[in-house]
């Protein structure tokens, strides 16, 4: 069953050659069976999984297994792929360009002359591929279907690598303001991070295993000069596969960092609190010896300093002097600096 909060089916058809294109935005699927054409390549882009029923008549009208529909719909699936004799079924997660978290699900299907791809929600990495193919930029139209999917593919992977690099300018605000001494909670944020780092692992390691599967096991639907370009998109997989475990490293150091920071900050209060509690020992005990309720008067060895003229003076003389001699004692020892 299809998210009840999915945006409705936006289907656009693109079929193109060497030297023409044509886009159109369907609004009765009864067309697409008229436009399409084997002399040329066919892309049909359903942006949006609201209706289940639009997602199984497409599927129909190509000839796709209902098994791998069934997934296109369970949007929760790894990436993969499967292959169904005369088509091949491919699973990718792309990331969103707004403020939602996670990763939204790609589902292609390529055949001999087409591919029909379902996305989740709105990806701008596809929109920029038709673009490509609208204005003739690059070699993608004198190619088949199969460089089609290996395009899309590789803009999905691209975009991983600005997502990236906003990670790591993040972890440096963060190691800037850990080193500064910042009083905010930081840990909470490098927590954060930490966990967007493991939802993209999560989205791309098992792409790597995919489009290992889509280079060996394809048949003849993917031709021997797009493996070549898929190589290029496993090499560039590992490249996110790496930078994605520096930056969990990275963010766990951070972590012990701040740790360690904030530790060192309450070493100093306990510091600095023990040296007054260490200060004021000496003064409790000069002030609890001299208030004992000992009568002076019952015997010369009781308290006689309670008798003289100064020793009111003398007393804050002496918790004074002792005071003082710590001090010295504590700075010469580097305990104050």
């Amino acid at each position: 069953m299809p998210n009840p909060d999915a945006p409705p089916p936006i289907i656009r058809l693109v079929t193109y050659g060497p030297t023409d294109v044509t886009e159109h935005e369907i609004d009765d699927l009864k067309r697409i069976a008229g436009l399409v054409n084997d002399s040329v390549v066919t892309w049909v882009d359903v942006d949006g999984l609201g209706d289940a029923d639009v997602v199984m008549r497409v599927g129909d009208l190509f000839g796709l297994h209902h098994l791998a529909l069934e997934d296109v719909v369970n949007v929760h699936q790894r990436p993969k792929v499967e292959l169904y004799g005369d088509h091949l079924f491919m699973i990718a997660r792309a990331l969103p360009h707004d403020d939602s978290h996670g990763s939204a699900q790609i589902a292609m299907f390529l055949g001999r002359n087409f591919v029909v791809s379902f996305r989740e929600r709105e990806a701008v990495c596809l929109d920029a591929v038709r673009q490509r193919i609208l204005s003739g930029k690059g070699k993608i139209r004198t190619y088949g279907a199969d460089y089609l999917l290996y395009a899309l593919l590789d803009s999905v992977i691209d975009d991983y690598f600005p997502a990236l690099e906003k990670h790591g300018e993040n972890l440096d605000v963060l190691d800037s303001q850990i080193s500064a001494g910042a009083d905010r909670n930081l840990i909470s944020e490098v927590h954060q991070l930490r966990s967007e780092l493991l939802s993209l692992r999560r989205a791309i390691w098992p792409l790597r295993d995919a489009i290992n599967a889509l280079i060996r096991d394809s048949g003849d639907l993917i031709s021997d000069e797009t493996d070549l370009y898929l190589r290029d998109c496993y090499d560039h997989i590992i490249q996110i596969m790496d930078v994605i475990e520096t930056d969990r490293e990275l963010c766990s150091d951070l972590r012990d960092f701040y740790l360690t920071v904030v530790g060192n900050r309450m070493n100093q209060v306990m510091k600095f609190l023990t040296i007054i509690a260490t200060l004021f020992m000496p003064l409790s005990f000069i002030a609890g010896l001299y208030g004992m309720n000992f009568n002076p008067s019952a015997s010369t060895w009781n308290m006689p300093e309670l008798n003289w003229t100064f020793g009111y003076f003398f007393a804050l003389a002496l918790m004074a002097g002792t005071a003082t001699t710590l001090t010295a004692v504590f700075w010469r020892k580097g305990w104050l600096r």
